[in-house]
């Protein structure tokens, strides 16, 4: 290192006043003192760290004692930049070429950097608004944010990198930076946790315990803690607290020693001021750090500087009490898992009892809705078995219908012909068909209700097997008995787990409480404490292995109750598979006797048509024989009337009191047309009983006996005897019937067209004999 970069360096210093990015305040300030009026004292000052910066690497090795002594008198202005760089071996750092390409870049911290760079030595004429100052802090600031993205920004640590570009430029202010950072323990500092900060507040108030125990004792009456007027000073190393010139000659011992420095003023500050502070209360001691302290330094940093190092610092008490705090801290860390276990613990026993009684309620609800359904699905069934009931009721009423419909075709089929005429025609027969045809009709719809009715009954019977019957209840209910003892069981664990977490908390704060005054009590005491700490990890142990037990014993629980649950599933499914079985083979039996039932529908109808073309052709052959006989019952009378013709000319000729045989034969026409009224009243009467018959014309021959009745060929011949031609030429009157069966009008000429019938009437006083 020689003389001639040592005077280069300034040079930069002093180009900073035309305006320069590089240039720092140092050049701004440096430029009035930097005038040949320097005293000698001042000369020698700057030809002796000169050569120190010339020769600096042999003369730290060689002399360090004495560099000591130099920087705690204060480095000059001129070679502060350079020597500040030379202690934090700054001066040749990798990173300081990235610089440039760590300002092209964008950072995360930019909005946060922007918000606090007025809030940076916003007295100092360098850092004024929009000035160069905050520029190049803003860059500075940016750079680490991207080097360290981890810190990133904390607002401390402009107050630091202010004072490096005071002293130089931007490239060599971050380098220095960085290097405290890494190296001067400010990185621990300004974590997001703040871990070492902590630290410092432990350490610093153990040294007012042991050498003000008296200012301590007030500030823990007035709960002033250390950190409420002490952080500021770790964090800024004191640049926020003190006037700048004081401060900067504490940063010079600072870069030398590191953070020991912090320590030994601050209780340097609270020695000089202890008198003052025990008078004051919170507020005052607060208004009493931030304005009377800085007034007593602005005479100068000596006074505080020698009080400083005539305060007792031991570093390996200082380790000791760094070791205690970790202990400490790692128990505070290990009971904040415990209590946060505990707490997670007890969200998931909560969550598990808020879910068991869910799953209560469900049960319950499950089991009603059952019961409910059951209760509507049995008085379903009753409805519908009332339905098939009735449905039966007029099934076997048709069929007892049918069956007397089919035994009276039967009878008429079976009965006999009344002297070969038939006593009911076709259209009585048809009259039967119809009614038969009704009551198939009314049997199929019959069969067609009592299908839809055993359809329901069956769906009903598939509903009712898909229902818990009594058994699957009982296992549904001891499902519920067995969840709410799980219940009751977690309840029990959550009270313990609770009353664990309440004594833990209350060991804690014994062991703050013991922790508070551990300084002030002699080292047996503090042994005690120690046991008394060990005792509590121990307990601590042993209800963390209790609840692990009990977590144990809970999961263990939950896996029986899956274990139950996924065994009645299965028993469950079990059943209804082997419901589904039998309800298959049900129907496939059921559907075999339909078929079967089919099959027999199909044959009776077969035979039932069978029989009804047979009847048809037998009514059909009736017809034909009626109509033969009534041919020759035409032919009969035709002869008769022809042999009545002749007759009546014979007796004209014979007998010549024919007008007395006209009266008598009149007579006679009126008493058988009197009979033929009596027998027309009685016809009809009976006829008006008897059921009509479409399409088929009925004739009732009536014809007298054997007795009466003579052929032609007996009836006609010459040479009989009078006698028997009075018989055979005799009047005999015809009385006609329409085919309707009614009685028709006297005829007394014998016209007749073959489709009446015919009475046979013999003469007065020879026969007297009608029949019907």
């Amino acid at each position: 290192m020689s003389l001639s970069w040592l005077l280069e360096t300034d040079s930069k210093s002093l180009r900073s006043v035309n305006g320069s990015r590089r240039n720092s305040v140092s050049s701004l300030v440096s430029s009035s003192s930097a005038s040949s009026n320097l005293s000698h004292l001042e000369e020698d000052s700057w030809i002796l760290w000169g050569r120190i910066v010339n020769e600096w690497e042999d003369f730290r090795k060689k002399n360090e004692k004495q560099l000591k002594d130099l920087v705690r008198k204060g480095i000059p202005h001129h070679f502060r930049a350079i020597v500040w760089q030379l202690l934090c071996n700054a001066q040749n750092m990798p990173i300081k070429d990235q610089y440039s390409e760590l300002l092209k870049m964008t950072s995360p911290c930019e909005k946060l950097i922007r918000r606090d760079i007025a809030r940076t030595y916003p007295e100092h004429d360098f850092f004024k608004e929009d000035s160069l100052g905050q520029e190049v802090l803003f860059n500075v600031m940016k750079a680490y944010s991207l080097v360290d993205r981890e810190v990133g920004y904390c607002q401390g640590s402009a107050f630091i990198v202010g004072l490096l570009l005071m002293q130089m430029p931007e490239e060599e202010a971050f380098c220095v930076f960085v290097k405290l950072m890494q190296d001067y323990r400010l990185r621990e500092l300004f974590k997001p946790s703040m871990a070492e900060l902590g630290l410092c507040m432990y350490q610093f108030e153990y040294m007012i315990q042991e050498l003000l125990p008296d200012l301590h004792i007030h500030f823990q009456a007035q709960s002033f803690h250390t950190s409420m007027y002490a952080s500021s000073w770790f964090l800024t190393i004191f640049l926020t607290s003190f006037p700048l010139p004081v401060a900067t000659r504490i940063f010079d011992i600072f870069m030398l020693e590191g953070l020991e420095i912090v320590f030994r003023v601050g209780l340097a500050i609270l020695q000089m001021n202890q008198a003052e502070l025990i008078q004051l209360d919170m507020e005052g001691m607060l208004q009493y750090f931030q304005r009377v302290i800085p007034h007593q330094l602005e005479s100068g940093p000596d006074k505080v500087i020698l009080a400083a190092y005539n305060v007792k610092y031991n570093a390996k008490k200082m380790k000791k009490l760094e070791k205690e705090y970790t202990t400490i801290k790692t128990k505070e860390m290990e009971e904040q898992v415990e209590i946060k276990r505990l707490r997670t613990e007890n969200r998931l026993l909560k969550q598990r009892i808020d879910t068991l009684e869910k799953e209560s309620a469900s049960l319950a609800d499950r089991l009603i809705q059952g019961q409910v359904t059951r209760a509507q699905e049995a008085e379903e069934t009753y409805l519908v078995m009332r339905e098939l009931a009735t449905v039966r009721q007029q099934s076997e009423e048709a069929t007892a219908q049918l069956e007397l419909a089919q035994s009276t075709i039967r009878d008429l089929q079976q009965r006999p012909l009344l002297k070969g005429i038939p006593r009911y025609t076709e259209e009585s027969i048809l009259q039967l068909e119809r009614e038969l045809v009704q009551a198939r009709l009314k049997e199929a719809e019959s069969q067609c209700a009592l299908k839809e009715m055993q359809d329901k009954v069956l769906d009903i019977e598939k509903r009712n097997t898909s229902l818990p019957d009594d058994t699957n209840v009982v296992r549904l209910q001891e499902e519920l008995i067995a969840v709410k003892l799980r219940e009751a069981e977690a309840v029990m664990g959550l009270k313990e787990l609770r009353q664990q977490v309440r004594d833990l908390e209350e060991h804690w704060q014994r062991h703050l409480a013991r922790t508070a005054g551990r300084w002030k009590d002699n080292p047996r005491k503090n042994a005690v404490s120690e046991l008394q700490d060990e005792l509590m990890s121990v307990r601590l142990r042993e209800a963390e292995a209790q609840a692990e037990l009990r977590e144990t014993r809970q999961r263990m629980m939950e896996l029986e109750t899956q274990n139950q649950i996924h065994s009645n599933q299965l028993r469950r499914a079990e059943q209804e598979g082997r419901g589904f079985q039998e309800r298959v083979t049900v129907l496939t039996a059921q559907n075999k006797g339909l078929h079967v039932q089919l099959q027999e529908i199909k044959r009776k109808q077969a035979e039932i048509e069978c029989k009804n073309k047979e009847e048809v052709m037998a009514v059909r052959l009736r017809e034909a024989d009626n109509i033969a006989a009534m041919a020759e019952l035409q032919q009969q009378i035709s002869e008769l009337e022809i042999q009545k013709e002749e007759g009546k000319v014979q007796g004209q000729l014979n007998n010549t009191d024919s007008s007395q045989y006209i009266r008598d034969l009149k007579d006679q026409i009126a008493e058988l047309k009197h009979e033929i009224r009596c027998l027309k009243g009685q016809r009809g009467s009976s006829m008006s009983n008897q059921p009509a018959f479409d399409g088929i014309h009925i004739v009732n021959h009536y014809i007298p006996d054997d007795e009466s009745y003579h052929s032609s060929d007996e009836d006609t011949g010459v040479g009989k005897t009078p006698s028997h031609l009075d018989h055979q030429h005799s009047s005999i009157s015809r009385i006609r019937l329409n085919p309707s069966l009614g009685l028709g009008d006297t005829d007394s000429e014998g016209d007749d067209d073959g489709h009446g019938l015919v009475l046979s009437v013999p003469p007065i006083g020879i026969h007297k004999h009608t029949t019907v």
